[in-house]
Formats: structure tokens, sequence, C-alpha cells
């Protein structure tokens, strides 16, 4: 049988320092950092790159808002393990998210400086080697690492990301020091500066943002967010969804421009953007045009924003008149991008 193409989607508890995020990709592309001075190589925050004879990198995007970045890597299994130990490692010894728990670090949930590893498989037949796959990489972040590692999904019974990132970082060190969890892979105790990695295996999933237009607050997203996720008055089915303020510079505020080199630092005071941030799990069944629809039955919408890539599917009747900004079909849909 032939040897399947798997993907991974490392998510990494930096996206303000671009040289870091730079450095970060190109561990994860086993290769010599490469770009310009202010730390990417030019494509708006979203760099590509390849392993020799190992993983792809594919795309990497930054938020400063969120503070954090998206990596998406395609290999086939043993390559892509070995492609992201090398990234989580040189994460690992860059960011320290332990020191700084008590803060509020980034609008984005984390548990640790890696803080999620989902392993995607494309079609059913692949499921098994991801699931493989995943539990390799648990395993070795674990012990080359020393970093404790929590399966999510269906390699641990169905449990949730929100269920071990509650309470953030110190919340998690706490369960764990209290003896309420204990890590299925690595230490007992967090990193003293990576924290904790959560691993699984999974179909993709879309990470897709509204942005509302003014005067909509992070009230009004919060609202929106809590009736169109699963479980919600209006709940659609696989939908996580949160209301998130972004800090709105002159230059730019959305992820993914030409711009957002510049903007991609510390949050600047002023003006704010109200967004709805969401993980669309099941975008066969939910495309991104209902999503929009159900958002737009409460507030205007301005743009909208992938975070990463997405599957053919989800964008079929996406609509025309809504901007998705920084969008290049040719490297933001999954099937296109391994084509290329």
């Amino acid at each position: 049988m032939p040897t399947p193409t798997l993907l991974a989607v490392p998510n990494v508890s930096e996206g303000r320092d671009a040289a870091m995020v730079a450095a970060i990709g190109a561990a994860f592309a086993g290769r010599p950092e490469t770009g310009g001075e202010d730390g990417h190589d030019g494509t708006g925050g979203r760099a590509q790159g390849r392993q020799p004879g190992g993983a792809r990198l594919l795309d990497t995007h930054y938020d400063g808002d969120h503070h954090r970045s998206v990596f998406t890597l395609a290999g086939a299994p043993g390559e892509l393990a070995d492609a992201l130990v090398a990234g989580a490692k040189e994460a690992v010894e860059r960011i320290d998210v332990m020191s700084r728990s008590g803060a509020r670090r980034g609008e984005h949930p984390h548990v640790g400086a890696v803080d999620v590893v989902p392993v995607v498989y494309l079609d059913d037949g692949a499921r098994g080697a991801a699931c493989a796959e995943a539990l390799v990489v648990a395993d070795r972040i674990g012990k080359e690492l020393k970093v404790p590692v929590f399966l999510y999904g269906a390699l641990a019974g169905g449990r949730a990301r929100a269920e071990l990132r509650r309470g953030g970082v110190a919340g998690l060190a706490g369960r764990i020091a209290a003896g309420e969890l204990r890590p299925d892979f690595g230490p007992s105790r967090p990193h003293p500066s990576g924290g904790s990695t959560l691993v699984a295996a999974r179909e993709p999933l879309v990470a897709f943002n509204l942005q509302l237009a003014s005067p909509a607050s992070v009230e009004d997203a919060r609202r929106i967010a809590g009736l169109i996720r699963e479980g919600g008055g209006e709940g659609l089915t696989g939908l996580r969804a949160i209301g998130v303020e972004l800090k709105r510079s002159s230059r730019a505020w959305s992820v993914g421009t030409a711009a957002v080199g510049a903007a991609a630092g510390e949050p600047v005071e002023g003006d704010t953007v109200a967004q709805v941030s969401m993980n669309v799990e099941r975008p066969g069944e939910v495309p991104l045009a209902m999503v929009v629809e159900a958002v737009r039955r409460h507030a205007e919408i301005a743009s909208g924003e992938l975070v990463g890539l997405a599957p053919r599917a989800a964008l079929e009747g996406f609509p025309e008149d809504l901007p998705l900004v920084g969008f290049d079909r040719a490297r933001h849909l999954i099937e296109n991008a391994l084509a290329g």
C-alpha cells in the first residue's frame, strides 16, 4: 500500500516576535533560518519550506493578539514525527509560559509553549497511521523534551482541549500537582518554562475568524459565540467559538496581510475590533458559508480570516461579498497546497 501523506498543525504560544516565529518554522522545516531582517520571508507572515527528504512546511500563520502561531506541515509517517519534535524543541527552548502563568498572555487559551500538536488524516484509510504517528510524537516530546503530554480527542476517549485548558497554564499545573490529572507521556510535572503539550489525531478542521464591523463590541462577539457554538441556542454541529477583542494599529490588524510583519508586535492602545474566533470541526457538514450566515443574523461582518489551511469543500458557497483577508486559493486550500 502507498505511504499516506499526513498533516500536522502544531500551535505555538508566540505570535509577536516575528524572528522567533521564523526560527521555529525553520526548525519544523529542517532548514537553517532564512528571511529578511523583520524575521519573515516577505510572504506576509506565511512562510513555506521543505525538509529535504522529509516534511514540508506548507504555511505559517502568526497573530499578535492571540499571541499564537499555527504551522501546517505535511509528510509521511516517521518524517513528520522528526519534524514535529525538532520544531517543538526549538519552541520549548525559546518560549517561557511558566514565569508569566499568572498574567494574561494573549487572547487564545493555552497550556504550553507548544500548546497543541494535532496529527491530521485526510481520509479514513490514513486514520491508523495518524493515530500511530501522534502517539510516537507524544512519546518523543515527553521523553526527549521533558514536557508532559496529554492526549485529547479520540486518542483519549473524546476528552476535549477545553477540559485540559481550564484555568490555563497555572490551572493545569495545579491539577497535576493535586493528582487530579496524570500526563499520558513524559514527566509528572510541567516543564519549567514550556509547560505542557496536548496531542491528538483527527480529521481536518478549519480555524476561522470573523471580524465584526464597528460599532460591535467584544461583548457582542462573546454573545454571538455563545449562541452559535455547539450547545448554544443556535448551535452549529462541531463549532467551537469564543469572542475576543483585537488591538488595531493604524497600519494593520488582520493577520495574513502583507503588512502583518509591522503589526505583529505588542498590542497597541487605541481602536479595537471585536472578533468571533472559531474552530469548525466538521467543515463537510458545516461549511464556512453556514457559519457566516449564522453570525450575520446578529451583526454586520467586516471580514473573514482563515488560520492555516482548509479543505476545498469548506469554502463551497462562500459569500462573494465578504473579504477573506490574505486568502490565496493556490496555497490555502489543502488539496492545492499538497499538489504544489
